[in-house]
């Protein structure tokens, strides 16, 4: 029978984390910190402080970073990905290789939330920037890495057809995370999602818009030895 998970009584009102998920799942807890307070996030933080899986904070704005370092001075902090990680130090990586690309500079922080993610799942991780459609001369001047790969990310906004590209070249699956990057008609991403979606090219599994750990989650769980 599972045991239920256990709670931290310090936070009970507007938190229960899941010590056990990583025993349970074979992957830990995430905190997305959007909608929690500076000071809801940083009790988080004391909370995990001795536990000895890692812990994910993403989408930490300035405020709840400096919540979270004041409880965990020696933790990671990505400004781009607007993400933190405790313990500062990556597990020893293990697996296949994920590799992630970013269409455009400006896709960069989605990508490296991705990256990053994958990375402290315990996976070898590349990052590959500014490859997008509208020269393809640099994303076929990758290809040997891309074959190399177990499992590829593609973060990309405006139309949104870089997946599809890479998926036609390469034998591994090919994880496509629509931006919210473009001019009106890209509607925040949704031209870009919906693109992806309607793929033509087959082995693309495609995540919310801008949703960099989910598509870093779903490759380090694809590449998992």
């Amino acid at each position: 029978m599972t045991e239920p998970p256990s709670t931290d009584p310090s936070i009970e009102g507007f938190a229960q984390l899941d010590h056990e998920r990583t025993k349970r799942r074979g992957y830990p807890e995430a905190i997305y910190c959007t909608g929690k307070t500076p000071e809801q996030v940083g009790m988080i933080a004391a909370a995990i402080r001795d536990q000895p899986h890692v812990t994910l904070f993403t989408r930490a704005s300035k405020e709840h970073v400096a919540a979270i370092l004041s409880e965990l001075p020696e933790a990671f902090h990505d400004q781009e990905a607007d993400l933190v990680a405790w313990p500062a130090q990556p597990p020893d990586a293990t697996g296949g290789l994920v590799v992630v690309l970013a269409a455009g500079t400006s896709d960069l922080p989605v990508a490296q939330e991705a990256q990053l993610t994958a990375c402290y799942l315990g996976r070898p991780t590349e990052l590959i920037v500014d490859v997008g459609v509208a020269g393809l001369h640099r994303v076929l001047s990758r290809l040997d890495i891309l074959r190399r790969a177990r499992v590829v990310v593609v973060a990309a906004g405006m139309d949104g057809a870089l997946p599809s590209v890479v998926a036609g070249l390469i034998g591994a699956p090919v994880v496509a995370v629509p931006t919210s990057v473009g001019y009106g008609a890209a509607f925040d991403g949704l031209a870009a999602l919906l693109a992806m979606l309607n793929a033509c090219a087959p082995g693309v599994a495609v995540v919310n818009i801008d949703n960099g750990y989910g598509a870093g989650h779903l490759a380090a769980q694809i590449a998992a030895p």
